[in-house]
């Protein structure tokens, strides 16, 4: 059988089988194949090559190092140990930078970072569906309090009205968190970031209201850490309203670097010998705070005595202090751009409340803080400003898409212009892509999984989509758009869109230092075993997973040439015809991601670190190679619709041409120790020659832009999540009452069309026709008044709001920052 391979092999320089066969057993060993593997590789080649007795003592040498595990970690592991632990290759790690990496769990991202994403578990990931109960509360109290709240009323009263408040505390719209056990909701993540995507679309001061006690703070705390008495004390009345809560984190000189809080907590004990917290603070940007009975503390752990046995510094702590304790200070008010909700300073001196009752967790909870809070927001950033991001987004393609078909220049509805259709088409393809993210990410969420990165990506993701969004339907819509009043559905969205940027880590810093800085290490199969291996000196570990590493950058290498060269071809794709093309390129994308990331990471160590401008390279390719994947997901699970291909496929190539935009921007700036820039010129000219995608074309970009500008399921469906109001005088009413008509009136306006065209009209406006057109019998009197119809509705739906002038004075009036009444009121 091997005699063809003798024949072929004989007249081989004896040194080029040398170098065949010790690059045949290096890719073996590097592959982790068995011992009895390699052996039985040896064995064939030695064979098949025909290798002279000398050429072993050449080749079996690196053969057995490598094989050998006591002699690999004597002659190489251990000396690369010791070189990566003295000469700070190896990125430095704190304390809080640790916990970080480590809460939560791994999920798709893993996948993605592999280089060998396993296409069928994304494209079969959980996407579930809300129960009947938490439908009914969509449809019931949501709806209710939508139709309750008029945002223009809000933002001129400067708070939610007080039917509002109590409405919300009556159907406890703060517990929909909260077990029912203790009287809350028990809503799932679906459900929960459902119900904040529809209030968003209705008002975003009342949506903050709901979802900030409903995310990272004392409900969500209280519920994973708290003890049985702390749960019995406060979650039933935090879930009826009775009590409001809020959480202090954010301080002057701690923001990103959360880690930096100055605020402390010293232990003593009291005269009645229980220990006892002696609090100080000083914080901001506190939502909430002003009219909160409950306030959620982060601050440093001081216990110079060591009375908790846990040293005089156990490090950040979580706390629950009433606000009505003596030296609790509240009733200011910040002013965030103008958008009415509640956001606070809040400060304390020498606060003392008694330790167990106050510390999450009672005494054991000391110390603990930061992995609570790591913990909470590795599952809660993935929820509420991405369902924030949804809700705003469908509401502007909703009204935007109306305002374009409805107004008309140059005889012409504006959204048949090729230059309306653009931003359309980015605000339609960007809102589908926007709702597919967030079933996905909340598919995980409510199966168990709490994916630190996977929620970062969606954070930093869906805020800056919908920012693109509502800029686009400013430009679409123009001095509508501009001019505030009851008619104007998206300048405040425009105008508080850049919170949602700022909050929960900011955009700048998810990017650059959580999506990939974190990513890096806690998504890579091997990166943070072999970290943790070398700050503890472990030999063994790091023997094991330096050598796995090399051989899955081997793989991904082998993997990345391949799959380019085919662009993918060589993968088996789940799904259909339709979405075969975007599987490969994806596999092909996550490969040659993991390859380029080994190879940054591997070349600089410590230093990708302090790199942001490559991280962010690194970080933006990485979520479009996520986005792609909850495109594709949400394909699948709406069931392969046909109508929805275009969006599908604008989505991908917009997808694919970012991640290439990264891709090129790596291989121009990635320059490596000794190297240089070496990886310019071979890389960025392949990169070039063999582009991921070069964004949708403009075909494409007209039917995505279509879904909005014709009433029908399509476009019921790409914004099913927000509240619609079927009262025609209201704003999106009016806009959704002229665009049926319009509709409706279009064949009537081509009859006319026609008829001018035949010469059986004159050449004019097609409501100065229509009398001639009755007495012609082109039409019908039910005709002509439903082109009346239209056409009166289509100038109420364009019309903008004005002002006498003491009444804009009036709606222009600063309020109160301190509004201490207001806060005593609630």
């Amino acid at each position: 059988m091997l005699q063809p391979f003798q024949g072929v092999l004989a007249d081989w320089p004896t040194w080029s089988q040398v170098l065949l066969c010790t690059a045949l057993l290096l890719g073996v060993v590097f592959l982790g194949a068995p011992l009895w593997l390699c052996a039985a590789v040896v064995a064939v080649l030695g064979i098949a090559l025909d290798v002279a007795w000398w050429a072993w003592l050449v080749i079996a040498p690196p053969f057995a190092v490598l094989l050998l595990r006591p002699l690999r970690r004597a002659l190489l592991s251990d000396r690369l140990l010791h070189w990566m632990r003295s000469s700070g290759f190896m990125p430095a790690i704190s304390d809080t930078e640790r916990e970080a990496i480590a809460a939560g769990t791994v999920w798709l991202d893993g996948e993605l970072f592999s280089g060998k994403p396993n296409l069928k578990r994304l494209a079969t990931a959980d996407y579930p569906d809300l129960t009947e109960e938490e439908r009914a509360f969509l449809d019931g109290p949501v709806e209710t309090v939508c139709k309750m709240t008029d945002d223009w009323r809000v933002h001129q009263e400067r708070d939610l009205p007080p039917e509002v408040w109590a409405y919300l505390k009556q159907q406890r719209f703060f517990g929909l968190i909260i077990a029912k056990s203790y009287g809350g909701l028990g809503l799932s993540a679906s459900a929960n970031s459902a119900v904040v995507t529809k209030l968003t679309s209705r008002s975003m001061p009342l949506a903050i209201t709901v979802m900030v006690p409903n995310s990272l703070g004392p409900a969500e705390l209280l519920s994973h850490y708290g003890t049985d008495a702390q749960k019995q004390r406060w979650l039933p009345a935090l879930a009826s309203g009775d009590e409001i809560p809020c959480f202090a984190l954010t301080e002057p000189g701690a923001g990103s670097d959360a880690g930096a809080i100055s605020s402390t907590g010293v232990v003593f004990r009291g005269e009645d010998g229980r220990l006892m917290l002696r609090l100080s603070w000083n914080k901001r940007y506190i939502t909430l705070a002003a009219v909160a009975t409950v306030l959620g503390l982060a601050f440093q752990l001081h216990d110079p005595d060591n009375l908790l046995g846990k040293g005089p510094r156990p490090g950040i702590t979580c706390a629950l202090i009433p606000t009505s304790t003596p030296g609790v200070v509240l009733g200011r008010r910040h002013d965030p751009m103008g958008v009415p909700f509640y956001n606070c300073p809040t400060s304390g001196k020498d606060v003392v409340v008694p330790l167990e009752d106050a510390i999450l967790g009672g005494a054991a909870g000391a110390g603990r803080g930061w992995q609570m809070l790591m913990e909470c927001l590795a599952a809660g950033r993935g929820i509420s400003l991405p369902a924030t991001a949804v809700g705003g987004a469908q509401l502007v393609a909703r009204a935007v898409g109306a305002y374009a078909a409805v107004r008309q220049q140059f005889g012409l509805a504006i959204g048949r212009f090729e230059g309306i259709e653009e931003p359309l088409a980015r605000i339609a393809g960007s809102t589908w892509l926007l709702e597919a993210a967030r079933r996905y990410v909340c598919g995980g969420l409510d199966a168990g999984q709490k994916p630190a990165v996977v929620t970062a990506i969606a954070k930093y993701n869906t805020t800056e989509l919908w920012r693109a969004v509502v800029n686009d339907g400013m430009d679409v819509m123009g001095g509508a758009a501009i001019s505030r009043g009851p008619r104007n559905l998206i300048a405040h969205g425009y105008i508080g869109t850049p919170i949602c940027i700022t909050v929960e880590g900011a955009n700048i810093l998810t990017r650059t230092l959580m999506i990939f800085g974190q990513g890096a290490i806690r998504c890579h199969p091997h990166a943070y075993a072999e970290i943790d291996a070398i700050a503890k000196n472990d030999r063994r570990a790091f023997d094991a997973n330096f050598w796995r590493h090399t051989g899955h950058v081997l793989r991904n290498a082998v993997r990345t040439v391949l799959l380019g060269l085919s662009r993918g071809w060589l993968t088996w794709t789940p799904g259909g015809a339709t979405t075969r093309r975007h599987w490969r390129r994806l596999n092909w994308a996550s490969a040659e991601f993991a390859l380029l990331a080994d190879v940054a990471m591997g070349a600089l160590g410590g230093d990708l670190k302090r790199k942001e401008k490559i991280t962010g390279r690194f970080a933006d390719w990485f979520s479009w190679l996520f986005l792609a994947s909850a495109a594709l997901r949400r394909y699948e699970a709406d069931g392969r619709r046909s109508e929805d291909a275009p969006l599908l496929h604008w989505t991908l190539e917009t997808a694919f041409a970012r991640m290439q935009t990264a891709r090129e921007g790596l291989f121009q700036n990635l320059r490596l120790p000794v190297l240089g820039h070496a990886l310019r010129w071979p890389g960025g000219l392949w990169a070039r020659i063999n582009p991921f995608g070069k964004g949708p074309t403009d075909g494409t970009g007209q039917r995505v832009a279509r879904t909005l500008l014709e009433p029908g399921s399509q476009r019921d469906r790409l914004t099913s999540r927000i509240h619609l109001p079927q009262d025609p005088t209201s704003a999106l009413g009016r806009l959704e009452h002229a665009l049926q008509l319009c509709a409706d009136a279009e064949p009537v306006l081509k009859k006319l069309k026609d008829a001018v065209r035949q010469g059986r009209l004159p050449k004019a406006r097609p409501a100065q026709l229509l009398d001639q057109a009755c007495e012609g019998g082109i039409l019908t009197d039910a005709e002509r008044r439903l082109v009346q119809d239209a056409e009166l509705a289509r100038a109420e739906a364009v019309a903008v709001d004005s002002f006498a002038l003491d009444e804009y004075l009036r709606t222009a009036a600063p309020a109160d920052p301190a509004a201490p009444e207001l806060a005593a009121s609630r």
